[in-house]
């Protein structure tokens, strides 16, 4: 298998077991929880850091493990070489993202396609996962710089926490968005929903460059730009 396949199938991988373990996990917290919400998105939160953290480890060696395509666009824009065209690392992020929905699904015996009713909507929303995403670009800019051994664990570090600090519970990811509004369940989002996630995810990704490089000015030292 050839450099650029073994990429392209990391990344489709790690993005389908990532929605696997955000949507599954949401189905048994809500399980276990017995409607006390709060427990359900620990729950949630945990499963979903835990398992970045795996994925991150083991498929960053061979991806960089993006798992996300706002992740992919800032590495174009800053120059980072690839080890497969940018367009394939997004198409097997949104594929990746929509089996991952399918496979959890197909564990809970729930309905493999069914198009996502929970609202997610308003400014406090869009602000939010500007922020998550804004936050989670700049923990990977800086810490494959400044601490480039610790970066799996910043990663799946930021995003428990944006878990319980943003409105929108921080999906800071445009695949993970996308693959989202195809569950009804504690994880879903609406279809409608979406193109407001994704524009503010973008945004927020884009906008942690220039803060990145700025921070970044005098410090030295390499790292290869990984994660989620």
């Amino acid at each position: 298998m050839t450099r650029t396949a073994r990429a392209l199938l990391a990344e489709l991988l790690g993005t389908a077991l990532l929605l696997a373990i955000v949507v599954g996990s949401g189905v048994m917290g809500v399980r276990l929880a017995q409607g006390n919400d709060a427990v359900a998105l620990l729950a949630n939160a945990a499963a979903t850091a835990g398992g970045l953290y795996v994925l991150i480890v083991l498929l960053g060696p061979v991806s960089g493990a993006h798992f996300n395509p706002a992740v992919t666009l800032v590495m174009r824009l800053r120059g980072v070489a690839l080890a497969a065209p940018w367009t394939g690392y997004v198409a097997a992020q949104v594929l990746g993202g929509l089996l991952g929905v399918t496979l959890a699904h197909a564990m809970f015996e729930l309905p493999l396609w069914q198009p996502g009713v929970r609202a997610r909507s308003g400014t406090a929303q869009m602000l939010s996962e500007g922020v998550a995403t804004f936050g989670l670009l700049l923990a990977i800019l800086l810490g494959a710089r400044l601490r480039p051994a610790a970066l799996p664990v910043l990663v799946a570090a930021w995003i428990f926490a944006a878990y319980w600090f943003t409105a929108s519970t921080s999906f800071a990811n445009p695949a993970v968005t996308l693959a989202r509004s195809l569950t009804q369940s504690f994880a879903g989002i609406r279809p409608a929903d979406v193109p407001a996630f994704v524009l503010a995810q973008l945004a927020g990704a884009v906008a942690a460059v220039p803060i990145a490089r700025a921070l970044l000015a005098d410090a030295r030292g390499d790292g290869a730009a990984t994660p989620q």
